[in-house]
């Protein structure tokens, strides 16, 4: 494919039917209202030169060369800053509209580094571009008078550079850091000739609030901000479309080429998930796919203990299928089982499913969704009767009250964050849960109406509460209830109990009751109010019981079946929900149906040719405790790394040593693979065709960059181990393998390559009934019927705090890592982070002598690590918190096995931790010296 350039039309679009005509150079155009002159023009196919102006950006009107002439208005006004009206004649080439162009080309040129056959930039660059258009011949004003020429340029960025020498100060930068992104870490510094661009307070790039998501280098038109990456390989020549392989939002990127070597990773303005925008992770962080530590050939050996010996393809697979077939001889059909990857492909998991269940012959199959989203799962399709977010993004621009619970979107899913960002700014109010003071409570032109500053494990007491008051203070949605819903007076009795009120939960929950009722309030009486919610929900004891009673409360307020409402999981990884809907969990096939359901196992079991199992396999704790206990001895691991990722870490090492087979399929030797007797090289993202489904059920194309550099894909690796275990399985290529996803799965019935290809993207459900998808869930009618209301006591967590452990520890992400770290660790976004640290409220570093930086030790009733502390009033007295992107810190050393009643999904957010200082003798005896010293003791 050459390289695509998309229409840039000026100025957004305005919402609406085209009922404003105007004529444009004798072409007539009719636009919706508030359309701007100059996007009339360009959907008249006329382009009027332009440089402050783009469709990402609200008209500014600075620039000046997109002035045009109207009939019977005097002046010539710029095109960008002025609506159509009906009947409106514009002329955009006169004479007197060219001579203004040129002398205000001229006036940039003058003060510009005429470098343009040896700048990164040439071929794409919009003021070489507007130069051309306008005609510019000649520069009358010399370089002799005062000029930026020798401005110096900031280099600190790890990715990108910016050239202050070649600023022509039009502002788009800035604009698209408030508009786009709502960081606000750019602006306009000085007056007049003075002015320039600046991030923070003469701060570099790398130092400034900047968040490095690349909205200001894609709105640069000129080389000022310009990719390292450009400089250094020079202009890419073509470009294939794909999706991100980071978290759940699920961007769609121009992968830009030059032949055959990456160049950049530039948002796709069609990408219905982002629309052009990006984070640093996605727009930046691509260079794992070619570090050097990749492993590229398969490898085997005897044991653990044993060197790695690398092996061609063909004696990989036939170990793997001798020693899982040996083991099963031995110990039985259930003895062996698979592990998914959210992070694959849906093509991938899927067959990853198959294979157990066709060629292993059992169910032992699960993902790694089962230590983050499962009770998303369990608790939306109790309540709904379907596993999965009922919105789509663009949903949250209707939204009059967004409560976020248990997130971190700034973080976690930072493009998401900007369009959110951008409704609080217009008015929309936001209501925060979270034990940690997340940015979102307070940051530039944003501030939370409520924080519920909750201790964590109470999340459940907290939506009683809020539920409590709805019903006790007459603020149903009556009508809903009555027409949509069962099971409501139960709830409602539950609910309206003392015990569930906002003064009687204080003294759990420690969030203030007036506050508490303050913010249902807000959210049961709003128009619109949207639930958006992450691992700080799920990742409980009662993360199952949390989900329900979110869904109880959108119900109990009619939040349901809208633009602007919902119940909404942020997934994490890329295809968290995907690798859910592909039949990875070991009791349901695709489309969570469940293996004990005869009529489903029939469609399966005469398509596959094999009998199917009706009860369900192992869990990945399941796994785990029969791998200790002598009955489960085979895994194969499809791209995750168990080893850091999954709790009690000296637990899951001591299953892993325990079998006689580890099987690890990944980029790099993690620190699973330091378990496995096979490894099989992975294929990254730039290197599949398939799809991903992102958290607002969107599935996404994934198209291949480049051809995989282990020489095979990771679908037909897990094939070939299925055909030599016995079952033969294979296909043309993935789009055969949809093809049979939509043949078995419901939801996917119309979704194929081609269809994907034609309309971009699609959200499940596709059928029959919806077959351009369905942005919205349950309109008219809940996909179970009628919605459930379900009773949700509030349990006390086993996991509790005491003199030896008084503190509890809460984990989560940061923004320029993802989840293990895998990827992220061997890009530049370790400028960032380069180590994981502990933030601990200064109360209590004060009690045990620790100040900021200290290294210290971290230790729980299953294990310790050390790491450095961070002093922050971020956390509440009483709790810490730390990421988990380091393997060297291994922060899942420390957490227990404690986990959701209903899907085992570990209880992450909640550990009893003691803190103190790692070395403090050692610190002691060191400033003791330093005080000798300064005091001139020898």
């Amino acid at each position: 494919m050459t390289l695509l350039k998309e229409p840039d039309f000026g100025t957004p679009e305005r919402p609406g039917e085209a009922t404003v005509s105007v004529e444009v150079d004798g072409l007539p155009v009719t636009v919706p209202e508030g359309t701007s002159v100059l996007r009339a023009a360009a959907q008249a196919g006329i382009d009027i030169p332009k440089l402050c102006a783009t469709d990402s950006l609200e008209p500014f009107g600075s620039c000046r060369l997109c002035v045009v002439e109207i009939d019977g208005r005097r002046g010539t006004p710029a095109s960008c800053t002025t609506p159509c009206a009906d009947g409106m004649v514009v002329r955009t080439q006169t004479p007197k509209v060219e001579k203004l162009r040129q002398g205000v080309m001229e006036l940039y040129i003058s003060d510009h580094p005429l470098d343009c056959l040896t700048c990164s930039a040439n071929g794409d660059c919009e003021l070489q571009d507007m130069a051309g258009v306008v005609g510019l011949r000649q520069v009358r004003y010399g370089y002799e008078g005062e000029n930026h020429l020798d401005a110096a340029p900031d280099v600190s960025n790890p990715y990108f550079d910016f050239d202050p020498s070649k600023c022509i100060v039009c502002s788009r930068c800035v604009r698209a850091c408030g508009e786009v992104q709502g960081t606000f870490a750019l602006t306009i510094e000085g007056r007049g000739f003075d002015s320039k661009v600046a991030p923070g307070a003469g701060e570099s790039f790398l130092d400034s609030e900047c968040v490095s998501c690349g909205a200001c280098v894609q709105a640069c038109p000129t080389a000022t901000l310009q990719e390292r990456s450009v400089v250094e390989l020079g202009m890419p020549s073509r470009s294939v479309v794909t999706t991100c392989a980071y978290c759940g939002v699920g961007c769609s990127f121009k992968a830009e080429l030059r032949g055959d070597e990456l160049v950049r990773m530039v948002p796709y303005k069609d990408g219905g998930a982002n629309e052009g925008h990006s984070c640093v992770k996605g727009r930046f962080a691509f260079g794992y796919a070619t570090h050097p530590d990749r492993q590229l050939k398969p490898m085997v050996r005897d044991r653990i203990t044993d060197p790695w010996r690398e092996v061609e393809w063909d004696e990989a697979i036939q170990t793997v299928a001798t020693r899982m077939r040996t083991i099963q001889a031995a110990y039985g059909p259930a003895s062996i089982g698979a592990i998914s990857s959210s992070r694959c492909t849906n093509e991938e998991v899927y067959v990853v499913q198959k294979m157990v269940r066709a060629a292993f012959g059992n169910n032992n199959v699960d993902t790694c969704a089962r230590v983050c989203h499962s009770p998303t799962g369990y608790g939306l399709k109790q309540t709904f009767g379907e596993s999965a977010g009922t919105q789509d993004f663009r949903s949250v621009a209707k939204a009059d009250v967004i409560m976020v619970i248990g997130a971190n979107p700034t973080d976690g899913h930072p493009v998401f964050a900007s369009r959110m960002k951008r409704r609080l700014r217009e008015g929309a109010k936001l209501v925060v849960v979270d034990p940690r003071r997340i940015d979102l409570v307070r940051s530039p032109h944003i501030e939370a109406a409520h924080h519920l500053q909750l201790k964590p494990s109470t999340n459940v007491a907290v939506v009683n509460a809020m539920a409590h008051v709805v019903v006790t203070e007459g603020l149903v949605d009556r009508s809903f209830v009555a027409e949509r819903c069962e099971g409501f007076d139960e709830w409602a009795e539950f609910v309206a109990r003392p015990e569930n009120s906002p003064e009687v939960t204080e003294t759990v929950t420690g969030v203030p009751a007036d506050e508490l009722r303050a913010a249902a309030r807000l959210y049961a009486q709003a128009p619109n109010g949207a639930i958006y919610y992450g691992l700080g929900v799920t990742e409980h004891s009662q993360g199952s019981t949390m989900v329900m009673g979110m869904a109880n409360l959108a119900m109990a307020c009619g939040n349901i079946g809208r633009d602007g409402v919902g119940v909404n999981p942020l997934r994490g990884q890329n295809n968290v929900q995907g690798s859910c809907d592909m039949g990875s969990f070991p009791h349901e096939f695709t489309g969570y149906r469940h293996v004990s359901d005869d009529a489903v196992r029939t469609v399966f079991e005469e398509l596959w040719g094999r009998s199917l199992l009706p009860e369900p396999g192992l869990r990945i704790p399941n796994m785990f405790d029969a791998a200790i206990d002598g009955s489960f001895r085979g895994l194969f691991v499809h791209g995750e790394d168990i080893a850091q990722s999954d709790p009690n870490l000296q637990h899951v090492s001591a299953a892993l040593e325990a079998m006689d087979l580890v099987v690890v399929q990944d980029l790099f030797l993690n620190e699973t693979a330091k378990f496995a007797h096979v490894f099989l090289p992975g294929a990254s993202f730039l290197e599949k065709d398939g799809t991903f489904t992102n958290a607002e059920r969107r599935v996404n194309r994934v198209r291949a960059v480049m051809k995989p550099k282990t020489g095979k894909h990771e679908w037909q690796i897990v094939c070939e181990i299925a055909t030599a275990m016995g079952y033969p399985m294979s296909y043309d290529g993935p789009s055969q393998i949809m093809d049979e996803i939509a043949q078995v799965t419901p939801t996917f019935q119309g979704i194929s390559f081609a269809v994907l290809d034609k309309q971009g993207s699609v959200q499940w459900p596709c059928n029959d009934e919806a077959p351009e998808g369905t942005p919205t869930m349950h309109v008219d009618a809940f996909v179970r019927g009628k919605g459930k209301f379900v009773v949700t006591a509030y349990v006390p967590t086993d996991e509790r705090t005491t003199s030896r452990f008084p503190l509890v520890l809460t984990t989560g992400r940061i923004l320029s890592q993802y989840n293990v770290g895998a990827q992220t660790r061997r890009t530049g976004n370790v400028a960032w982070h380069p180590e994981d640290v502990l933030e601990l409220h200064p109360l209590d570093a004060e009690n045990r002598g620790i100040t900021d930086g200290d290294m210290v030790t971290l230790a729980s009733r299953v294990g310790r690590t050390t790491l450095r502390a961070r002093v922050s009033d971020r956390m509440p007295p009483g709790v810490v918190y730390t990421t988990f992107h380091h393997p060297v810190t291994g922060a899942n050393v420390v957490t227990t096995e404690n986990s959701d009643w209903a899907t085992n999904c570990p209880e992450y957010k909640v550990t009893a931790v003691q803190v103190g200082l790692a070395h403090p003798l050692g610190r002691h005896a060191a400033e003791s010296a330093e005080t000798g010293r300064l005091a001139g003791v020898d």
